[in-house]
């Protein structure tokens, strides 16, 4: 095993027009789903703040993943819907022009916001014992990858 641990390089590689989506969902009691719709969850707006911590850490994404390539972000976009009576869903686009792509980007969107949501609502989450048994993140993936070189420039 090698422990040669090293960025790849890029330095030959042309920029090009690079866009990622990222999907994740959060597992929440019934009683949070309904105290999110109706704008009563204690700690505040979570739709806004889970968005905002989703931009907020992609930004970040290179502080937070060893050996990631910090590029320029030129958009990011965040959805965030309540999909069922169980689940809030989130999509994540990012795009850039850069010599890389922003998958680790968008991942990185979908996560902080989940975990943005859950920590918002864990007070309704919690069981009698002070645990977690329903609240659950789950199938964080990237949906989408577009790389078009005609758009470098």
């Amino acid at each position: 095993m090698s422990s040669n641990i090293r960025m790849v390089d890029i330095t030959g590689k042309e920029r090009s027009y690079r866009e990622a989506v990222a999907y994740g969902r959060i597992r929440l009691t019934h009683t949070s789903i309904e105290k999110i719709s109706k704008g009563l969850v204690e700690k505040g707006d979570v739709i806004t703040t889970a968005k905002l911590a989703g931009i907020i850490n992609a930004k970040r994404t290179p502080e937070i993943i060893p050996l990631c390539h910090p590029i320029p972000i030129t958009s990011i976009d965040v959805d965030i819907k309540i999909e069922d009576e169980e689940h809030i869903g989130v999509i994540c686009t990012v795009k850039t022009i850069a010599q890389t792509g922003v998958e680790m980007e968008a991942l990185t969107c979908v996560s902080a916001s989940l975990l943005a949501i859950w920590d918002m609502v864990k007070k309704y989450e919690k069981d009698e014992k002070g645990e977690y048994p329903y609240t659950c993140i789950e199938d964080i993936r990237v949906v989408r990858k577009i790389k078009e070189t005609r758009n470098a420039e």
